[in-house]
Formats: structure tokens, C-alpha cells, sequence
């Protein structure tokens, strides 16, 4: 979810321009399969959670889904499909089994309706899974004691079964940086791919760093369930760059850089060897997305809102100082900010209006150890004003609040603390909930999951 949202086409171009060819779409929207017509780039279609109840219960809603969204675009010269999402995580435990009767049936039916309409052989349905669908007790806590939850295991079982049966991966999101998140006795190097002076012993088997080892503990699960071969796709895998002390440019380059060598390098987990499919994620960052889970939400983008790199990434794993292609012709709003009034002489209300900018736009960079946690308490009230004077198009009444503010065409930002600018697309009045998930591959081999969100009106 963002504010303001670079034009489709432009996406489109950036991702064609770095070599992307293959995406994910978190909710099929007319405007982006509209972009990507012609262009050849792999797509996978995601139905969001809300529809799984109809999509469920309706097979008839299910095949006008499949007959609207993929054989409109699915010819010759139009939108190349390759999958279709089924849910996002529908089985996590804070859902508390919300659309734990849906998900299965819903799976079933996109997967006919898809054999029904001639798709069948070339486009899967799969579920995006969390990793907490899998554990190892906290007795035994290595990867060869993984197996499914024991309240969600049955009918877990009973998905492998039918992706494998339809030849369809088994799809699960891996977040090492959360295993780091909120846990000061976490060993920080177990969490990347450069050592581990803490590594983890499951029998003969040395584990160097967490993703192997969660990894693997689904290849037990599998394996237990009767499937150890079964394909496993990881759907998003990544590294925010603030809103937490562990959130930043170089931790986040630290990882995904580790993270392409150690999947492309073919060495495989200690039980998969060979190559590892992954989407990293995400594309650009969202900064009206949920913090309900931490600040750090709203910036796992590998680019700025604006579509500019945040960091040099080396896609084919050889750890080359290469860049990134940034989205070219962006148009920004006036060079103008918004910012603490020095002579302001009413602060009475000075609190009051710092929360209120911040309660509608976002000053997760201003947290404990992030980006902009330095800034001095003038400092933190400036950043405030300007966010929600950006978001809020640069409207001039927008830069008052209670007589503290005023505009200045003098940038405030400092080397660490950016004070930004908003693009000149989009609309701070939200519309609708609509979201769309771009997901990027490069030889077959690596994915990336690159993040946009549709929730607000183009202007």
C-alpha cells in the first residue's frame, strides 16, 4: 500500500531494463496486466484471502475469475501466465483458521476452472504458506524433528498432495530478519550467509545460517508426509531497509547479496541441492502498509518509493559492485518541504500535532535506531510536518498546524535523514484495497519478489 504509485508502464520498463523476467501480481488489476501485454515477462496471478470463501464455495465464480483474468490475457502476444496464487498465507496462526475451511476447496476449484479452460497443462494454482505452518519443538529444535503444526497438519497434507498431484509447487515465505526481529539473543551472523560463529548441529549436518536450517525443516515435513521430493518454491524472502536497528542499507545488502550467491552458487541446502528457487523480496517500498507487525514494514523494498535503487545488488550472485536500474522519467512534486516554524511561539500544542501528522503518514524512520533517530526533537517535528505535507500533495493549508509550520524550499534532509519529496503521481484519498505483489526471476533460476501496491487512485 502506498500513496503515490509510479505509472504500470514504467514498472514495467524498469523491471524489463534490469532483466526481470518473471513477476508475481498480488491481486490481478487491469492496469499492470495491461502493461505487461507484449512483454513476455512470466506472470503469476494472486487471489487475494477475502475471495477464497466464494472461490470456495462457487466453482462458477471461480471459472469467471479464471475466464477474466487469465484467458483474457492468456494468447499469443499477450500476458505470459505461469501461476496462480491461491490465498496469501491463508493458514497463518494469527488468522486463527479464518480461512482454514476455504483454502483447500478454493485451491481445487481455480485449478479446474484453469483445466477447463485449456490452462491446465501450462498454469498451476499453489498457496503461498508462512513458515509457521512447520516447526521443530522448542525440546528439539533442529530441522530433522520438523513436521506441520499439528492443528493445520491434515489438511496441509492434504494441499501437498494435490499440488503434487497437478505438478505444482509447494510454496512457503522465509523471513530470517523476523527470527532476529524482537529477540536481542538471536545470534546476528546465524541470520545471514557470510559465517556463523553459533552454528547449529542436527546429527552430522552443520548448519551455518537460519534459512537452511527452516528451510530443511520443511524438507522433513515433507518427507515425513510422504513427499520428499516435492518442489519447493520460496515466495518471499528479503531484508527491510529501516524501521528497526537491524533494518538497514547495509544489512539489507548484506543478506540479499549473500542471499543471491549462496542460491545460485548450487550448493543447495544440506538436503536440497542444487540451485534454490526464491523471490526476494520486495520491489519498492509502501509506506501506508500495516506496521501492526513492526515500523520495518514499510521498507522492505530493493527501491525507494520513487523507483531510485537504495543499494548496489549484483543479481548473478558473483558479488560484482554492479547497479541497479532506477524507473526513468519520474516526476516529482515541487522542490518544497515542509518544516518546523523557528520562530513559532505557540507549542503548546506541539505533541498534539507531531501525532497527528504522523497518524496519517508515516514516520517509521523517526523509531529507536532508524534512519532518522538522531534527529533532535525540533528535528522530529519537522520530519512529521513534511511527511504529511507530501502525502498530502503539497496543499499549502497542509503546512499550518497550529501556526508551528512553514515551507521552505531549503532541504532539511542531513547524510542519514531524508526529508523526501513525493512523486507527482497518485492520491492521498484511498479508494479501495486492492493490492498487486511483483515477483521477478533471472535464468529460470532466481526470483525476486518486487512489491507494489494498487490501494490508491492515479492521478
Amino acid at each position: 500500500m502506498a500513496t503515490h504509485q509510479l505509472p504500470p508502464d514504467m514498472v514495467v520498463e524498469m523491471l524489463k531494463n534490469n532483466g526481470f523476467d518473471k513477476l508475481k501480481l498480488f491481486e490481478a488489476d487491469e492496469r499492470i496486466l495491461d502493461a505487461l501485454v507484449g512483454t513476455d515477462i512470466e506472470v503469476m496471478l494472486a487471489i487475494p484471502n477475502y475471495m477464497l470463501e466464494e472461490m470456495s464455495e462457487d466453482p462458477d465464480a471461480a471459472a469467471s475469475w479464471v475466464d477474466a483474468n487469465v484467458t483474457s490475457y492468456n494468447y499469443n502476444g499477450g500476458v505470459n501466465i505461469k501461476y496462480v496464487a491461491v490465498g496469501n498465507e491463508p493458514l497463518l496462526q494469527t488468522y486463527n483458521g479464518t480461512y482454514l475451511k476455504y483454502t483447500l476447496p478454493a485451491l481445487k476449484n481455480i485449478q479446474q476452472a484453469l483445466n477447463h479452460a485449456g490452462h491446465g497443462d501450462q498454469i498451476k494454482a499453489t498457496i503461498p504458506f508462512n513458515a509457521d505452518i512447520y516447526y521443530s519443538p522448542d525440546s528439539n529444535p533442529i530441522p530433522s524433528a520438523g513436521d506441520f503444526r499439528p492443528e493445520i497438519r491434515d489438511i496441509t497434507i492434504e494441499i501437498a498432495q494435490f499440488l503434487f498431484e497437478n505438478k505444482a509447487p509447494f510454496t512457503v515465505n522465509i523471513y530470517p530478519f523476523l527470527s532476529l526481529y524482537g529477540n536481542d539473543y538471536f545470534p546476528v551472523d546465524y541470520a545471514f550467509f557470510d559465517g556463523s560463529n553459533k552454528p547449529l548441529r542436527d546429527g552430522d549436518t552443520i548448519y551455518t545460517n537460519v534459512f537452511d536450517a527452516n528451510f530443511d525443516t520443511l524438507v522433513w515435513a515433507l518427507s515425513k508426509a510422504g513427499f520428499p521430493d516435492m518442489e519447493i518454491l520460496v515466495g518471499e524472502v528479503g531484508w527491510p531497509t529501516d524501521g528497526d536497528k537491524n533494518a538497514n542499507v547495509e544489512n539489507a545488502k548484506r543478506f540479499n547479496q549473500g542471499l543471491l550467491q549462496h542460491v545460485l552458487s548450487g550448493i543447495g541446502t544440506p538436503l536440497r541441492k542444487g540451485n534454490i528457487n526464491i523471490y526476494l523480496f520486495s520491489l519498492i517500498d509502501e509506506n501506508a502498509k500495516s506496521i501492526a507487525p513492526g515500523n520495518f514494514e514499510r521498507h522492505w523494498g530493493i527501491f525507494e518509493f520513487d523507483g531510485k535503487p537504495k543499494y548496489e545488488l549484483d543479481l548473478s550472485g558473483m558479488q560484482q559492485d554492479t547497479g541497479l536500474t532506477p524507473v526513468e522519467g519520474v516526476r516529482y512534486m515541487l522542490k518544497r518541504w515542509c518544516v518546523l516554524d523557528p520562530n513559532a511561539k505557540n507549542l503548546e500544542d506541539w505533541a498534539g500535532n507531531i501525532d497527528y501528522a504522523c497518524s496519517l503518514s508515516d514516520c517509521t524512520a523517526l523509531g529507536y535506531g532508524c534512519s532518522c533517530n538522531h534527529l533532535t526533537l525540533e528535528g522530529n517535528a519537522s520530519y512529521a510536518f513534511n511527511m504529511y505535507y507530501q502525502v498530502m500533495n503539497q496543499k499549502i493549508w497542509d503546512c499550518d498546524f497550529s501556526g508551528l509550520a512553514m515551507v521552505t524550499d531549503e532541504d532539511p534532509s542531513d547524510s542519514e535523514c531524508q526529508f523526501p519529496i513525493m512523486i507527482d503521481y497518485g492520491s492521498s484519498v484511498i479508494l479501495r484495497k486492492r493490492t498487486f505483489e511483483i515477483l521477478t526471476t533471472l535464468g529460470g533460476y532466481l526470483m525476486f519478489s518486487l512489491l507494489i501496491r494498487a490501494d490508491f487512485r492515479l492521478g
